[in-house]
């Protein structure tokens, strides 16, 4: 007699729903580790164009271009500050996808307990009815061999 669960189905669900769960966190680390190159790259940026600044200082440029790069500067400040707030909500959101996930394997955890412990009481009761089986075998051997 082979073991079938009856839950079986949402053993597979909740399961199905805790590899969702590693997809979405998976993806939101993707955007936080996007985010953070963007972020590298606009400091990078920043510093290639303060060094062109002082340069240009060096080399007495026009005021204009010095204006131009110093508003450059300006648009790349705000650029880090509205990316360093977009770092933050990916890593908010980063930590939600967590505990959600953390939620989903609990969850699986308990259902695959719960088909471990009927699997162990189904083998239990098979081996006991198996015993009994080969104990009503023996006594009935023993008796047709005592007449």
């Amino acid at each position: 007699m082979k073991f079938q669960y009856t839950f079986q189905k949402v053993v597979d669900i909740k399961s199905s729903a805790k590899n969702q769960a590693e997809w979405l966190l998976s993806s939101a680390l993707g955007e936080l580790q996007a985010q953070e190159q963007t972020l590298d790259q606009l400091l990078e940026d920043q510093g290639r164009t303060l060094e062109m600044i002082n340069q240009a200082i060096e080399n007495r440029a026009p005021i204009s271009e010095l204006q131009d790069l110093q508003r450059y500067v300006v648009y790349l400040d705000q650029c880090i500050s509205r990316k360093i707030i977009d770092i933050r909500e990916a890593q908010v959101e980063v930590e939600h996808k967590k505990l959600h996930l953390t939620e989903k394997m609990v969850d699986e955890k308990v259902w695959l307990q719960a088909k471990d412990k009927a699997k162990t009481k189904f083998t239990h009761e098979h081996m006991v009815r198996e015993q009994n089986d080969l104990d009503e075998m023996a006594t009935v051997r023993y008796v047709m061999n005592s007449k």
